[in-house]
């Protein structure tokens, strides 16, 4: 998979989409399988005020889908008691 200059194509890479259309994007490149090179990628535009974390701050995906599906789940109402007595409904 390779870009328009002949470029090899990698997902997380920085694009720019110049559409024939008018409308020019920017973004990072993800999603992309090789062996069609017709709307074989998508682009997660990226903005001047996206947030800037510190990695150690951060979590991939995965780790939390998967942490979120060990959780069992429980289909009784919660029977505990809120602060000042309140009974959650």
């Amino acid at each position: 998979m390779h870009y328009a200059n002949g470029r090899e194509a990698k997902n997380g890479d920085k694009v720019v989409l110049i559409s024939p259309f008018g409308g020019i994007v920017s973004g990072i490149l993800y999603d992309a399988t090789a062996g069609n090179d017709y709307c074989n990628g998508r682009i997660a535009i990226t903005h001047p005020s996206d947030p800037c974390p510190n990695l150690k701050e951060v979590f991939h995906a995965n780790d939390i889908k998967n942490l979120v599906e060990s959780v069992p789940a429980y289909s009784e109402p919660c029977k505990c008691t809120l602060p000042g007595g309140i009974q959650p409904e």
